[in-house]
C-alpha cells in the first residue's frame, strides 16, 4: 500500500502591509474596531505592483522544497489552487513550473475558490495512492485578490489580502491521508465571486459599463450560518469513516475568513480553542492560501502537529464549495 504523507510546508507573505487604519483612509470611514470585534482582522498584506499570483506561489513552493531537501527536478506533479490566476489561460501552474524550474512535473490549476486547497489535498493524496510513478507532489494555494478589490465596496475591501501556502506530499508506507469529503451547494454559485471576465460576461466595454470592472463582490445573500451548519456533519462523516471522534483530533485548521466563526465551530465541536490556530489578524483573508498558511505558521511557532497527531482541515469557498481532509502527521 502507498499512502500520501505531508513532508513539508512553506509560505510566502508579500512585503506591503495594509493596516485597518490604511483602509479607513481609503474608504473615508471607520472600520478598524468593527473588523477587530467581528472578524478579527487587524492588517493584511498586498503583493507588489511587479508581482503576480505565480510569484507568490513559486516563493511558497520553493520554501517547502528547501525544507524537505527535495530537488525541484524530482517533482512529479505541481498543482496550483487559485481563483486569481495570472491568466484565464494557460494555467498558472505552468507559470510556476517555469519559475521553479520543475522541468519534470506535470501541472494543472484547481479552482474551487477558497475550498480549493483542501480539495487539492484530496486529489494529491489519491494520485500518490493510486499511481506508483508519483512520488513528490507540490500543492500550492495562492491568492492575489487585492487585484480585484473595489474600494467603493467596504464589504470586500476590508477583508481580502494576498499570500501563498504550499505543502509537499510524498508517498510512504504508513498512513498519512486518512479520508476526505467534498460538498457543494451550487445554487449559490452566483452569491460571491468575480463575475466579469469569463464567457458568461466577457470583459468587453459593454459588460464593463453594465457590470463594472472584474471585481470580487458579494452579490446574493446566503445563510450566515452556512459554515457552522455544514462543517460539523462533514467533519463527523470523515472522522466516522476513519474510525475516530472529534476528541481524537489534535489540530483543526479552518478557512481563515472570520475568527468568530472559528470560535463558534470549536464550541459546536466541543473542542478547546487551543486545538486550532488563526492568522487573519495579521495576514487578512487569503482564500485558497489561508489553510496552508495557518498550518505553516502554527508549525513555525512551535505549536503545530507532532508525529502521530490527527490533523483535520476544513474549508469553504465560493460556489459554495466545501472540503474536509483528515491526516495523520508522520
Amino acid at each position: 500500500m502507498r499512502y500520501a504523507q505531508i513532508k513539508s510546508t512553506g509560505i510566502y507573505v508579500p512585503e506591503r502591509v495594509v493596516t485597518n487604519a490604511d483602509v479607513e483612509k481609503i474608504l473615508g470611514e471607520s472600520v478598524d474596531q468593527w473588523l477587530i470585534e467581528n472578524v478579527g482582522i487587524r492588517e493584511r498584506h498586498f503583493m507588489g505592483d511587479d508581482q503576480a499570483t505565480s510569484d507568490l506561489a513559486a516563493e511558497a513552493g520553493r520554501v517547502a522544497l528547501e525544507r524537505a531537501g527535495v530537488d525541484v527536478r524530482d517533482l512529479d506533479l505541481l498543482i496550483v489552487s487559485t481563483d486569481t490566476p495570472d491568466y484565464i489561460s494557460p494555467a498558472t501552474a505552468s507559470v510556476v513550473q517555469a519559475k521553479l524550474g520543475a522541468v519534470n512535473a506535470g501541472t494543472f490549476d484547481l479552482n474551487c475558490a477558497c475550498a480549493g486547497f483542501v480539495t487539492g489535498m484530496d486529489i494529491a493524496s489519491k494520485y500518490l495512492a493510486a499511481d506508483a510513478s508519483y512520488k513528490n507532489i507540490l500543492l500550492v494555494g495562492a491568492y492575489g485578490m487585492s487585484r480585484y478589490i473595489n474600494w467603493q465596496d467596504k464589504k470586500t475591501a476590508t477583508l481580502f489580502a494576498d499570500g501563498a501556502g504550499a505543502i509537499l506530499f510524498q508517498a510512504g508506507d504508513t498512513p498519512g491521508f486518512l479520508g476526505s469529503k467534498l460538498f457543494a451547494a451550487g445554487e449559490y454559485n452566483d452569491a460571491l465571486g468575480i463575475y466579469v471576465g469569463g464567457t458568461r460576461n466577457v470583459a468587453n466595454a459593454e459588460n464593463i459599463a453594465r457590470l463594472g470592472a472584474p471585481n470580487v463582490a458579494f452579490v446574493k445573500k446566503f445563510p450566515k450560518t452556512f459554515n457552522t451548519d455544514h462543517w460539523p456533519p462533514l467533519i463527523d462523516d470523515v472522522l466516522k469513516r476513519a474510525g475516530y471522534t472529534r476528541d481524537d483530533v489534535a489540530h483543526y485548521y479552518f478557512t481563515q475568513l472570520n475568527l468568530r466563526t472559528i470560535e463558534a465551530m470549536m464550541e459546536i465541536l466541543k473542542q478547546p480553542l487551543s486545538k486550532t490556530h488563526w492568522i487573519m489578524d495579521k495576514w487578512g483573508y487569503t482564500g485558497s492560501a489561508c489553510i496552508p498558511m495557518a498550518l505553516d505558521d502554527d508549525l513555525q511557532r512551535g505549536k503545530g502537529p507532532q508525529p502521530g497527531d490527527l490533523v483535520l482541515f476544513c474549508a469553504s469557498g465560493g460556489g459554495l464549495a466545501m472540503a474536509v481532509a483528515l491526516f495523520r502527521w508522520v
